[in-house]
């Protein structure tokens, strides 16, 4: 927060005068505009938000949004600038108070009063909304009321700059506390949520207070998000239930349950007015008289006696002045007196049944509100409430349907009114729907009246592509209409299958089953150590399923045999003995200088009588002679 001094000139137009205040994003003076000689109230946005690119850039759109207001309930922005490192906008300056200085000064407002405003404020909104613009932060503190009661709305389009980057304690409270449920839950905003916060600024005109109060925003957010509020009667009880009836669906929670425009809301406010005007009306003119027809006998010439202020009147015929016999003029005076007698008569008991007939009032309409609301909005009416429910798949549980008698028909104080109110559409018991195909499991929960979201979970013992579970679970009741997730099998986990290449097969076995899987072991001869995993199928670091089979191989000691001793023998007769035992035979030539050796094994390796390995190789050498080519003559 700063201080800007007088007479420092903003942008080299506006001339600041005094300052006025501060706000959630911005401080606030009254400038003298140089170029044309007015007044203006000059917003200048706090350094914080002005080093936001974002934020300046969506500050600066919907302050153009707002410039195209032009309305008798909707304050004039008149320019936006930059100076000093921050930006400003120039806005119609008004002689006033606030809206909530109304209220902390006065205390509640006479309903009259408060009607009048408020339907100034949708006015506003009104035109507003059929341009596209909602306000987003409506509240008694962005309302300037003037000496003649003329509201005007202030910050249409710029709250929606500032709606999420208030950081001031006092903003976000004095903001939550007028914030529309579906604000406070983060949903989207339309014009509804404008009229929700037009029913709070109602509300605390006609109380002196807001309906949901609490020591954080947070707290107050969870109230306009889940709890009813008390009827405006309950604080004041000059509102009427008409009135009570109007502001509680202001502040339905539901969007599509409040008034569907603001011309909905204004003709629902103007209905009672009318009504508030015609009771007035009437209170200081109520009489009660009656006239006494002329008997066929009086003469053209009547006079009147009568009480005033409204007691019985009764015109009476007068007496003829001629003669006449005495038994005629005997008889007329009995009649006569018989007549004034019923006369008499008559208007006694039209007065006693004036004085004795019950008060009557108009029922209020409480369709469509919650119960406790109708309750006590007839309770304060003074009628008796009885309560009917029944199964409803339309209308939300607690919501009143009907009402007997019909909304506006004349009933005596302490008569009761019959409430037919909505249970809800009932319960119903959840399926087992447990290993079923996914669409069979949807089409029997949906059949049972349950919505079906679906969620894949994997499962080492249900097939893939079948339900799993429900939430809530098969066999429970719960309301119709409820959502009801249904679980259904990806297959099993997925697991990481382990190195265990060079481990003894029972460390490897042990860590393949740690890891949730299945082992399968071969067997094959080596040179390594007997019970050494040679090799592993799927390979280290695969990923599998759950309980998958991992085949890993281990080395077995080799078998050995005898080796035959087959020198001397021929090269084909000493194969066939070498392979016999179980060897195979390698041969090598070696030469011999006698014919008789010729093809004969000479030596072997491994010599006769050793063990080898089963399957390994013997060598063998064979005599090769060879002729000489110049044989030498015998002597």
């Amino acid at each position: 927060m700063r201080d800007i001094a007088p007479d420092t000139v903003i942008d080299q137009r506006y001339s600041i005068l005094s300052r006025l205040g501060s706000g959630g994003m911005a401080d606030v003076y009254c400038a003298q505009d140089l170029q044309l000689g007015r007044k203006v109230a000059l917003k200048l946005l706090y350094r914080r938000f002005a080093e936001d690119k974002d934020f300046v850039e969506r500050f600066r759109r919907e302050a153009s949004s707002a410039a195209g207001l032009q309305h008798p309930n909707v304050v004039g922005v008149y320019d936006r600038g930059e100076w000093d490192g921050t930006y400003y906008i120039a806005m119609e300056y008004l002689e006033g108070r606030s809206l909530k200085q109304v209220v902390t000064e006065e205390g509640p407002l006479d309903p009259p009063r408060a009607i009048e405003v408020t339907i100034q404020v949708l006015r506003a909104a009104r035109f507003a909304h059929q341009r596209g613009i909602i306000h987003r932060d409506l509240k008694p503190h962005n309302v300037i009321l003037d000496d003649e009661g003329r509201a005007k709305v202030t910050d249409f389009g710029i709250a929606r700059a500032g709606a999420s980057d208030m950081t001031e304690t006092g903003s976000i409270m004095g903001t939550a506390q007028y914030l529309s449920p579906e604000q406070a839950q983060g949903h989207s905003v339309s014009a509804a949520s404008d009229l929700y916060a037009i029913g709070i600024v109602l509300y605390e005109l006609l109380c002196g207070q807001v309906p949901f109060q609490g020591d954080s925003p947070v707290t107050i957010a969870l109230k306009q998000v889940s709890e009813a509020p008390v009827p405006p009667s309950a604080y004041n009880p000059n509102v009427p239930p008409e009135l009570d009836a109007v502001v509680l669906r202001a502040l339905e929670k539901e969007p599509g349950a409040r008034y569907a425009t603001a011309d909905e809301f204004i003709d629902a406010l103007e209905g009672v007015e009318g009504a508030l005007a015609g009771a007035g009306a009437g209170q200081s003119t109520a009489a009660w008289g009656a006239v006494i027809p002329t008997p066929p006998e009086a003469t053209a010439a009547t006079q009147v006696a009568g009480v005033d202020d409204g007691d019985v009147m009764a015109v009476m015929p007068e007496m003829p002045y001629e003669e006449e016999p005495e038994d005629e003029r005997d008889r007329r005076r009995m009649l006569w007196l018989i007549g004034l007698l019923v006369l008499v008569l008559l208007a006694g008991g039209v007065l006693a049944y004036a004085l004795t007939r019950p008060d009557k009032s108009p029922v209020p309409n409480v369709v469509g509100t919650q119960l406790a609301a109708a309750a006590t909005v007839l309770e304060n009416a003074g009628f008796q409430v009885d309560v009917q429910r029944v199964t409803s798949a339309t209308a939300p549980k607690d919501r009143v349907t009907r009402q007997n008698p019909q909304p506006g028909a004349e009933l005596a104080k302490g008569d009761t009114v019959t409430l037919t109110v909505s249970d809800g559409p009932g319960d119903a018991t959840v399926p087992d729907v447990s290993n079923f195909k996914q669409a069979d499991a949807q089409r029997a929960l949906t059949r049972a009246g349950f919505k079906v979201g679906v969620r894949s979970e994997r499962s080492d013992t249900v097939e893939a592509g079948r339900a799993t579970r429900t939430s809530p679970a098969g066999g429970q009741r719960v309301e119709k209409g409820s959502d009801i997730t249904l679980f259904v099998s990806g297959g099993p986990s997925k697991v990481t299958v382990p190195g265990v290449t060079g481990q003894t097969e029972s460390s490897a076995s042990a860590e393949l089953r740690n890891a949730g899987l299945q082992v399968d072991a071969t067997q094959e001869e080596s040179d390594q150590d007997p019970g050494t995993v040679l090799s592993q199928n799927p390979g280290a670091g695969s990923e599998v399923d759950k309980n998958s089979t991992v085949t890993i191989t281990v080395a077995t000691a080799p078998t050995t045999v005898t080796v035959p001793d087959v020198a001397g023998q021929t090269q084909s007769t000493a194969a066939s003995t070498i392979s016999a035992a179980g060897l195979t035979a390698a041969f090598q030539d070696v030469p011999v200088d006698s014919p008789e050796l010729d093809g004969l094994v000479q030596t072997q390796d491994p010599a006769s009588g050793q063990k080898a390995k089963k399957g390994s190789s013997v060598t063998l050498t064979i005599g090769r002679f060879e002729s000489p080519t110049n044989p030498t003559p015998s002597p």
